[in-house]
């Protein structure tokens, strides 16, 4: 089997100056993107070489369950840092069209919407997300505590913010409710609006 081969992208968001991120934040939290990356290329050569002899598989513990868990954790890795390092660079504000429709539809207001994310993400250990849930047809902040921990099958993610310390911790220390403002102050709606294209072409 062919396994995909990651490779670490560029982003607007460290060609601009970021107003309360600084520059050795992003350097740094980069870093972090690409060992991500790394990870889950390697991990992907070990199952490459791996037996694939389901007599050897185990619940417990097994080479395939341990590359295949952790390869979750190396490639959300990889997907959240590419969406939150996307909708960086903005001059945050509100969205405009069918996408401030959409969060007004379903928060009431952009005001109340980002209250709702903010709570959201202090109560986080790792990451929120505001995604589009297809069933429901509906949006919703969730909590995600690890790289794999998104808690909902068939939804789009519209925003990610990520929280773990390293995110703000050079910069606000122990101050994440700040952090979480400085974030709102710089995303970048265009961004969003492209990462949330699917969901804007189908909902009226």
């Amino acid at each position: 089997m062919a396994y995909p081969k990651y490779e670490p992208k560029k982003f607007r968001s460290f060609d601009v100056e970021l107003d309360g991120i600084s520059k050795k934040t992003m350097e740094e939290h980069y870093k972090l993107y690409q060992g991500y990356v790394n990870k889950a290329n390697e991990i992907h050569e070990k199952l490459t070489a791996l037996d694939k002899d389901p007599a050897k598989a185990n619940p417990t513990f097994s080479e395939i369950r341990e590359l295949k868990v952790e390869l979750t954790r190396a490639v959300g890795g990889v997907k959240n840092h590419e969406i939150y390092f996307s909708h960086l660079g903005g001059k945050g504000s509100k969205p405009s069209g069918k996408l401030l429709d959409l969060i007004e539809r379903d928060f009431g207001s952009i005001e109340e919407w980002q209250r709702d994310l903010k709570a959201t993400a202090i109560a986080a250990r790792g990451w929120a997300w505001t995604a589009f849930d297809w069933d429901t047809k509906k949006l919703f902040n969730y909590i995600g505590d690890e790289q794999n921990t998104f808690p909902v099958w068939n939804a789009t993610v519209l925003v990610a913010l990520d929280v773990f310390e390293h995110a703000y911790w050079l910069d606000y220390q122990t101050g994440k409710a700040a952090y979480i403002d400085t974030f709102f102050r710089n995303l970048d709606w265009t961004a969003v609006v492209d990462q949330a294209k699917a969901v804007l072409d189908k909902v009226q």
